[in-house]
């Protein structure tokens, strides 16, 4: 897969900014590609197309599209949350994640996540990175992305217009999630596919610079320079 060039700086502003966790703000690809590889063989399930279509997408959506007929889906489901709720070896932070983090007003992140909030709980601990108070976990949402739900919720509970809020997203289904929520979207690393028309790409945060301010009403506006 080709990655998609950096664009010349730019300075995006927002209210409000949305991060996906795996592999936006958490790399935990070695754990996520090991416990599929398991499941598959366990199944007989095809790995190779699950890993090219699994990323960023609801683990049940994942184990609908792929169990065998007449699988019982929730008990497999279960089965693969049970897998990766015990594998944290390997899990890291994205380079320049930690800083980002702690430089943004707490009451203006969230994470939106098609991981249930045991496992966000986990990834994010492992990597050594705080839970924002707001996070839109998936049995949070009724429709996991590619659909907005997710963001559009998050959005909602910071009390931001999703025209006032910057996404952070690494998956092509996340990245189409944010956009088709009306949310400037910022790819993030290697895996993001073809972008739409309007997205930002970045390798990791290490170069992203952070200032804040705050306006005529007495709102703070975050400006980014990417």
């Amino acid at each position: 897969m080709t990655v998609p060039t950096q664009a010349a700086p730019q300075t995006l502003s927002c209210r409000a900014v949305l991060f996906d966790m795996d592999g936006t703000l958490v790399d935990s690809t070695a754990v996520v590609e090991q416990v599929w590889g398991e499941f598959a063989a366990r199944y007989g399930l095809d790995l190779a197309e699950i890993l090219r279509t699994s990323h960023g997408v609801q683990a049940r959506d994942t184990v609908t599209r792929f169990a065998p007929a007449g699988a019982d889906i929730p008990a497999l489901t279960a089965e693969l949350g049970a897998m990766e709720r015990v594998r944290t070896d390997g899990i890291v932070p994205l380079p320049g994640a930690a800083r980002l983090l702690a430089a943004l007003p707490a009451d203006a992140v969230a994470l939106v996540t098609s991981a249930d909030r045991v496992l966000a709980n986990i990834r994010m601990a492992a990597a050594g990175l705080a839970m924002p108070a707001i996070a839109v976990t998936a049995e949070l949402v009724t429709k996991g992305k590619p659909n907005p739900e997710g963001y559009l919720k998050a959005a909602a509970n910071l009390g931001v217009d999703p025209a006032d809020a910057v996404v952070f997203e690494d998956a092509p289904a996340g990245i189409a999630a944010g956009v088709a929520a009306g949310i400037r979207t910022v790819a993030v690393g290697p895996n993001t596919g073809p972008l739409p028309n309007g997205v930002l790409h970045l390798k990791d945060y290490s170069a992203v610079a952070v200032e804040l301010a705050v306006d005529a009403e007495d709102l703070t506006v975050i400006s980014f320079w990417l």
